[in-house]
């Protein structure tokens, strides 16, 4: 028998625990699958050793993975795998599928223009636009981010489009914040965050810090969301359940 089994990131916020919950409890809806349940890498509860074992324990035999996460960074090449591999040597019987998350596609980069055209309106050439990613380091990750810079750029018309980092990679999110402040431009801070978390309330408290100095900044909201991310997850899983 079929199951989904869906991981979330996790975070010490309610409110991103409960956005998550809520996206796939949508999700869920929409798919027949009669086995389907919700865990968290980290940080919240049920952990994806308890999601695994409550598939099983409903009757499955092949466990189809769902990562709800944005980029191939570490979690998806070391963490989950880890955590599958010794979840599979304790039930050999039970076959086990894994999705790609969700990676750099167009329907991403048209909602993401969406979240930015709601926020500013109108968009100048003169804007710039600050996104704001986790997991630079990697090349991989690098490269993505350069293919969404590429995409804002061609879909908006503004060539100001730069990307920083929370956490340790760089350039980090204050120090290319503190540069384009120095421009005579407005700025508009886009999260490349699914939910909300305490990372994106760093990011808020910047922004808010900023426009309490007269600094003309937005910020858009997390991409989770948007429809979009909806459809793409259902894409994603309808085909083989």
């Amino acid at each position: 028998m079929n199951a989904i089994l869906y991981i979330g990131h996790g975070t010490r916020l309610k409110m991103g625990i409960q956005e998550v919950e809520s996206f796939l409890k949508r999700v869920i809806q929409r798919i027949d699958v009669s086995i389907q349940e919700i865990s968290f890498l980290e940080l919240a509860k049920p952990s994806i050793e308890d999601g695994f074992v409550k598939c099983v324990e409903r009757g499955a035999t092949n466990i189809i993975v769902s990562p709800i996460f944005l980029l191939p960074a570490s979690h998806i090449k070391i963490d989950i795998p880890q955590i599958l591999e010794n979840l599979m040597k304790r039930y050999p019987s039970v076959q086990v599928e894994v999705r790609n998350p969700l990676g750099l596609q167009n329907q991403i980069l048209d909602g993401m223009v969406e979240h930015i055209k709601e926020k500013a309106i109108e968009i100048s050439p003169h804007d710039s636009i600050l996104i704001v990613g986790i997991g630079g380091d990697d090349p991989a990750i690098r490269e993505i981010f350069q293919g969404i810079t590429e995409g804002l750029s061609d879909r908006l018309g503004c060539s100001n489009i730069s990307v920083c980092y929370i956490g340790s990679s760089k350039p980090g999110f204050e120090e290319a914040l503190t540069l384009i402040s120095k421009r005579e431009s407005r700025i508009i801070v886009v999260p490349y965050l699914l939910f909300s978390g305490l990372l994106l309330n760093v990011i808020k408290q910047s922004t808010k810090r900023m426009q309490k100095q007269g600094q003309a900044i937005l910020q858009t909201e997390p991409l989770g969301n948007h429809y979009m991310i909806e459809e793409i997850v259902i894409r994603g899983l309808t085909p083989n359940c």
